[in-house]
């Protein structure tokens, strides 16, 4: 287990290597100067170039990344060239508003996508199976921006039981955690119904049951178990994709987080920002990814290191 573990880390060490060295590399060859977008245009070519010096953007690029590689080893990821704060401060008041809505959505999609999945493989070929996998296909098929809106006119404009935008009020978060979650809780039912129905159908499921154990004990202590590695795979995807994939919602419903904040530093051209910002879902999607095989191994240990540990 220890080299398994050692092996995936170095290879998520230098994944996100590569991601930092690509994004400093992209960003820093795109047509546009990030300095006379903070001046403004009618800022003469002396104090262009004195800027330019002491933020260090005369210097050759290579040199510049190493230089904001090291910092950024050492938490520092620059000062933001638009809002004169330091990128750190700027994307942790940020994430706390991305986190609380990406943890809510995925709670809610998590538990919603699992009960509708093992419900609908437990009554299979029912009225009650074809009601929630038609729902599930529905929920995916909807736009995530659609959901939002209809949310907004029936629950906010309408009904007036929840706010149309903003994170102020206590129940600011209810309608983009819907919005959000919708989909994959969608995507994690069908793939806990595909998975559940391979396993009720295993010998040893009947097994149990025919030593008297209650149905329901062995559906969740049997069966439930060795589903299990296909649902980690999507849900463990799914985590990853709703810390990263919040930017529409989050546009939307007014929410100061990561998403909205990236969309402003992209359109200022915000290089420390986007540089800051990108980093985050890099290390978000590594680190879930990370997560999802160390379960993997602990779920079934055949799978450490392509099976080393079954021989």
């Amino acid at each position: 287990m220890r080299d398994f573990l050692i092996k995936r880390t170095l290879e998520a060490l230098a994944v996100i290597f590569a991601i930092a060295a690509i994004t400093f590399f992209v960003l820093n060859i795109v047509p546009g100067d990030p300095v006379r977008v903070m001046l403004g245009e009618m800022a003469d070519e002396a104090t262009v170039q004195q800027v330019r010096h002491s933020m260090g953007l005369d210097k050759p690029v290579i040199e510049q990344f190493g230089t904001w590689l090291m910092n950024m080893l050492h938490g520092d990821f620059g000062t933001s060239y638009t809002q004169r704060k330091p990128v750190m401060d700027l994307l942790l008041n940020s994430l706390q508003y991305t986190a609380r809505l990406a943890g809510w959505a995925y709670l809610f999609a998590l538990v919603l996508g699992l009960v509708i999945g093992v419900l609908a493989a437990v009554h299979h070929n029912t009225w009650i199976d074809r009601t929630l996998m038609a729902i599930s296909v529905a929920g995916i098929s909807a736009p995530a921006f659609w959901v939002a809106v209809i949310l907004q006119i029936i629950f906010a404009l309408n009904l007036k039981w929840f706010p149309l935008a903003g994170v102020k009020k206590p129940m600011a978060f209810f309608l983009p955690t819907i919005a959000l979650g919708v989909r994959y809780a969608a995507s994690i039912a069908r793939v806990t119904r595909t998975s559940m129905l391979e396993v009720l159908n295993q010998d040893y499921m009947r097994t149990a049951e025919a030593k008297g154990l209650a149905r329901w004990t062995v559906i969740l202590g049997h069966g439930f178990r060795n589903a299990l590695i296909p649902i980690i795979t999507i849900a463990g995807t799914q985590l990853g994709d709703i810390f990263t994939g919040s930017i529409l919602i989050e546009t939307i419903f007014n929410i100061p987080g990561i998403g909205s904040m990236l969309v402003t530093a992209i359109n200022q051209r915000d290089l420390p920002l986007i540089e800051g910002g990108v980093m985050y879902i890099a290390v978000i999607c590594v680190v879930v990814y990370l997560l999802v095989d160390i379960l993997y191994a602990v779920v079934d240990p055949r799978i450490r290191l392509g099976g080393e540990a079954s021989e």
